[in-house]
């Protein structure tokens, strides 16, 4: 069914529609929860359920998969994320077809991120350089058999200052045929009903349907904000401030936040439906959809049998991955590989040129490195963010090893039973206790590597995974299923929390993101100039090694252990 017939058959009854937003975990089992957590979901009665689409297809099996599962398991309309500027025309008609096997009626037509801020990037087929271009082939090829759908900028697309061009783009798109908008994210809220007024001004008439992020962490929050550039009113931020410290506030509070964002747009009279971003996370959406009267009634048993078994043991399941903790979530969760899904929104190289220069030199490389250690620099390819506050205890040890040439990309210090409330290590709710092994993640030339493994195989408290490019493995590690709780804690009335967990699954799964990263900084230089030369070298003879020092009741352990 095409999803604007939904919003209309919402409009008629005087209910407003929600929807949810899923992106696709990267591990087998991610995807097997998120199965099991979309039918709880389910239970809620959404009018669609939409699943996002990784750059250059990387996602296109599993998102055909959740769309499909969606559709033919739980009996939810689904709506496909498809981008097209970094897709051979190929990969379209296929996805376009497997997507109508399937029954799937309603595609979100995107023009996708190519690497921005550089001049050498190239779509990969001239005839898709706009979203607009995805929507004109998909209506002479398919007419009306799909329901289409395109993203709305309510504060401006950020590769186009000009916001009167902006709006003008996005008419563009319905004029080509788009049948409704779906916002970006946003929590101005007068911001977004003055961007609407405009588009209706312009002659836009299509549904727009609000996208809205209930803040997952005050970390992912802030990261979010930063990569998409959003404007976040002061009260907001001075709330969050206040309570940033405490997971479980942060949380509680985005779920308030959205109630009000919602209530306050539904009163306007100017949206046709709310869409959920939901991060694979399942609690937040259901309190907003309960507090909002729009949940389906706890007394109201679904109809579908899957469905009503699952609803039995929904509230078993739905915190165990509520307060991610970066980079190694637990690779079973849903919400697998979140951080990642933040940060590809945008190209991470973005402006690759502006902060990091021209490197032509290894040594340039581990100065850069180094500067971003000592915070001269703001974001790395593989760091989005300046460090956390804890590495200021750990600073010397890390602005040590990449002057040795171990240029880092992740690690915490040892903690040994820190307050939750801590300014510094704490996370969770208040009143519990928070530990931490000491672990580094550092790149390490091939040169390099053999005498740091044998400095590492003599202590026995050291576990590690080293990697390539091509996928070799080093590691001391026997079972490949060992699960290492790298931190965790203890909370009242709570089983411990583990948020991160350092195994095979997610260090290999990393991986692939850590090098494709490598080339996407590569891309942003011409192909035969000496920083892309010396950054294709870099990749190919340098390992990613992930050093996990167990015994956190010992600090310096771990430094001990690397260093010479």
């Amino acid at each position: 069914m095409k999803i604007t017939d939904k919003l209309e058959q919402a409009k008629q009854k005087g209910h407003i529609s929600y929807s949810f937003e899923f992106f696709p975990p990267k591990t087998d089992a991610g995807l097997a929860n998120l199965f099991d957590r979309m039918g709880r979901m389910a239970t809620l009665e959404p009018y669609f359920v939409a699943c996002t689409w990784g750059a250059g297809g990387s996602t296109q099996q599993r998102t055909l998969e959740v769309c499909s599962t969606a559709q033919s398991v739980y009996g939810l309309e689904t709506l496909m994320h498809l981008t097209c500027t970094n897709m051979e025309k190929e990969k379209i008609d296929r996805a376009l077809e497997d997507a109508k096997a399937a029954g799937i009626q309603n595609i979100l037509a995107l023009r996708g991120d190519p690497p921005r801020g550089q001049e050498y990037w190239t779509p990969c087929d001239d005839q898709f350089q706009h979203a607009a271009d995805l929507v004109k082939y998909i209506r002479q090829h398919y007419g009306d058999y799909f329901c289409i759908g395109v993203a709305g900028y309510p504060e401006g697309h950020m590769d186009t200052p000009d916001k009167a061009q902006d709006l003008q783009y996005l008419k563009d798109k319905v004029d080509c045929g788009a049948d409704f908008i779906l916002s970006q994210l946003f929590y101005d809220v007068d911001v977004f009903k003055t961007w609407v007024k405009k588009c209706r001004d312009l002659g836009i008439t299509v549904p727009i349907i609000p996208s809205i992020l209930p803040i997952p962490t005050h970390q992912s929050f802030r990261r979010i904000i930063n990569l998409c550039r959003i404007q976040v009113p002061k009260a907001i931020l001075d709330k969050l401030e206040q309570i940033k410290s405490d997971d479980q506030k942060v949380k509680d509070y985005g779920v308030e936040l959205a109630v009000d964002m919602i209530s306050d747009l539904r009163a306007s009279g100017l949206i046709d439906g709310i869409h959920l971003s939901t991060l694979n996370l399942e609690r937040s959406s259901r309190l907003i959809l309960e507090r909002l009267k729009l949940a389906p009634s706890k007394k109201e048993q679904p109809k579908n049998r899957v469905l009503a078994a699952l609803a039995s043991d929904a509230s078993l399941v739905e915190n165990w991955d509520e307060f991610p903790n970066g980079r190694y979530g637990d690779a079973r969760s849903p919400a697998f590989g979140e951080n990642t899904y933040i940060a590809t929104q945008l190209a991470p190289t973005s402006e690759a040129a502006k902060k990091w220069g021209h490197p032509t030199t290894v040594q340039d490389i581990t100065r850069l490195f180094e500067r971003y250690i000592t915070g001269d620099l703001s974001s790395l390819p593989w760091c989005d963010e300046p460090l956390q506050t804890e590495s200021d205890t750990i600073q010397q040890h890390l602005t040590q090893f990449n002057r040795q040439g171990y240029w880092t990309v992740g690690s915490q210090p040892a903690v040994n039973g820190a307050r939750s409330e801590d300014p510094v290590y704490g996370w969770g709710p208040k009143g519990g206790y928070v530990y931490q092994k000491a672990f580094i993640e550092c790149f390490v030339s091939d040169e390099q590597l053999h005498k740091l493994l044998e400095r590492l195989k003599k202590d026995p408290h050291v576990t590690y995974y080293a990697t390539n490019r091509k996928g070799d493995l080093s590691t001391n590690v026997e079972n490949t299923e060992d699960q290492n709780a790298v931190t965790w804690g203890v909370f009242p009335g709570k089983e411990i929390v583990q948020p991160t967990i350092i195994e095979r699954v997610s260090f290999e799964a990393w991986r692939d993101e850590a090098y494709q990263l490598w080339k996407e900084w590569e891309q942003q230089y011409p192909a035969d100039s000496k920083t892309a030369q010396l950054l294709r070298d870099i990749a190919e003879r340098y390992w990613l090694i992930n050093v996990v020092h167990n015994d956190f009741q010992q600090p310096s352990s771990l430094f001990e252990a690397m260093l010479p």
